[in-house]
């Protein structure tokens, strides 16, 4: 009996480290690979014998920050200690966000903020194998694995491309890569080499963080000079407006026909949207702008992109 229980544990690290290579799924992914970009069937093996599917990963998924009500979120991202953390990075790399500023037109607290909110100012990049993680989305997370297969791709490119071996890196639970979290697609088509160096380092060179993250938003179409977003005093139906719409598709003159009230800086065939924050007791309701739904092009949480805005704003006047 004591020799079936001791044989029982030992066996339990290699149940729990199985092989995935083997999977008929990741097979049928290696084989796409190898047809459709020439990587060497017995490397990507070799990548995959490794891989660890994390449980971990899943559960984070399932819970992520963007369902707290936004009386809880808010707090996590806009407090006086971001704040102050905020400017400080703007002063401290203050050339490559003005150059960033004059060269993509995206205000430079803007491009703070995001990486206030993503990494805690380059101090939180992640501590998953962004391998393992991708692999465990992309094979073990139905809801999303059309995506994160996609991106699993894309990371094998960049990998190959930059000549960095893909067990090396590490980031988010999501795959999100350096300073600002990019995604595999978003490095291969936006990261930019901002100081000259010829590499794109999103990891330890601010300054190719900071050109990159506004490279990003150019790319989304941000519309320099433009509001983002007007918190509204008067809405009618204000209890009846959610976080369902983000996409701004509605003429600011029928908001104003409707009575919608604090629009007096925009003309009518501007575009926007109605949303509504919830509050302890009742309500908060903004009208969200074309670059306000650029900010959601980094992340479709609408909780997302007003954290983002109202900590970029708190940065700004101190900074003046």
């Amino acid at each position: 009996m004591m020799k079936r229980v001791l044989l029982a544990l030992l066996m339990l690290p290699l149940m729990a480290f199985a092989d995935i290579s083997e999977r008929p799924d990741v097979q049928a992914f290696i084989q796409e690979m190898v047809k459709d970009y020439q990587f060497s069937p017995d490397a990507l093996e070799a990548v995959f014998e490794k891989v660890d599917i994390q449980d971990s990963i899943i559960d984070a998924m399932n819970r992520p920050a963007e369902g707290k009500p936004w009386y809880e979120y808010r707090p996590l991202f806009v407090s006086n200690q971001s704040i102050n953390n905020g400017v400080a990075y703007y002063n401290a790399h203050k050339d490559a966000l003005l150059k960033a500023e004059k060269q993509y037109g995206v205000p430079a607290s803007i491009i703070v903020a995001i990486i206030g909110v993503e990494t805690r100012y380059g101090r939180v990049t992640g501590n998953y194998r962004v391998i393992e993680a991708l692999s465990t989305l992309a094979f073990d997370y139905p809801k999303r694995a059309p995506f994160f297969r996609q991106e699993l791709k894309e990371y094998l490119l960049l990998t190959r491309e930059e000549k960095i071996d893909p067990w090396s890196l590490k980031g988010s639970y999501a795959g999100a890569m350096g300073t600002p979290q990019f995604m595999p697609s978003s490095y291969r088509k936006y990261a930019v080499d901002f100081t000259g160096d010829g590499k794109r380092n999103l990891w330890t060179n601010d300054s190719d963080a900071i050109g990159s993250v506004a490279n990003y938003f150019k790319g989304y179409g941000w519309q320099t000079g433009e509001p983002v977003a007007i918190k509204l005093i008067y809405a009618p139906n204000a209890n009846k407006i959610g976080l369902d719409n983000i996409e701004p598709n509605t003429p600011i003159g029928k908001f104003r026909a409707e009575g919608v009230r604090d629009l007096d800086s925009l003309n009518d065939k501007m575009l926007g949207t109605l949303l509504g924050y919830q509050l302890e007791n009742g309500k908060e309701i903004w009208l969200g702008l074309h670059n306000f739904y650029v900010i959601t092009r980094y992340n479709k949480s609408p909780q997302y992109a007003l954290a983002v805005y109202e900590l970029g704003q708190a940065i700004q006047k101190r900074i003046q």
